[in-house]
């Protein structure tokens, strides 16, 4: 896989608590220099980094993140905030706990109810709903993507990178045989190298959230280089 295609599934993402408008302008910065597919960026900076990469560029935030644990209205509101100001794709952290009660209608149901708000806002925005694998043992993952899936959304989330563990690729396999071509798979959560970023594409990964998405694209250059002496035998 050659570096620009590598960078197109990269989504640089930084949703630091300290994060300033130096830090977003700088990840701006980097996502033009490297092409990497979006910048993802906490709701405040969303203006921000639509006026800094321009309506060509994708700009990405989370929404209830990263528990999903506030009250329906509340993520319905932030969603469509959100769109209104022109994010192109909203990361929602579904509501786990609901989810591990048994509470599959709740669930559901608040996920419908995004997808609508912000369907009817902007419809061309991408949603993607984060189940949190960590959380979920292996008849859950697929539980939990096929609710993701009757909601409309455009994407499985796996991560958030903040929740008991980082993505795996067992969860890509998962996902994929309990929904199939139905939705897309974004992982995200602990994913620094190329060696990663490239097995979890290969598994039929999408889109990768990541904060190293430089490192990635740099240790893609330099297994490059190597490889090119070894076959120089220098």
């Amino acid at each position: 896989m050659d570096k620009q295609k590598l960078a197109g599934y990269l989504d640089f993402a930084n949703h630091r608590a300290d994060a300033t408008e130096k830090s977003i302008r700088f990840l701006c910065q980097q996502v033009k220099a490297y092409g990497f597919h979006s910048a993802f960026v906490n709701p405040c900076y969303v203006p921000l980094a639509k006026e800094l990469l321009g309506e060509e560029g994708v700009v990405g935030t989370v929404i209830g993140f990263p528990l999903g644990q506030e009250i329906q209205a509340v993520k319905v509101f932030a969603s469509v905030e959100a769109a209104k100001k022109r994010a192109d794709e909203l990361d929602v952290s579904m509501n786990v706990g609901w989810f591990k009660a048994g509470w599959d209608k709740l669930v559901l149901a608040e996920m419908r109810a995004i997808v609508e708000a912000v369907r009817n806002i902007r419809e061309k925005t991408i949603i993607k709903f984060i189940i949190e694998t960590g959380f979920l043992n292996e008849a859950e993952i697929k539980k939990a993507a096929e609710l993701v899936v009757r909601s409309g959304a455009d994407f499985v989330k796996t991560c958030s990178g903040m929740g008991p563990r980082g993505a795996r690729l067992r969860d890509v396999v998962l996902i994929r045989s309990a929904i199939g071509d139905q939705a897309k798979i974004k992982v995200a959560g602990g994913i620094g190298t190329c060696r990663e970023a490239i097995a979890f594409i290969e598994a039929g990964a999408r889109q990768i959230g990541t904060s190293k998405a430089v490192e990635i694209l740099d240790g893609l250059s330099e297994a490059k280089r190597k490889e090119s002496v070894i076959k120089r035998g220098e």
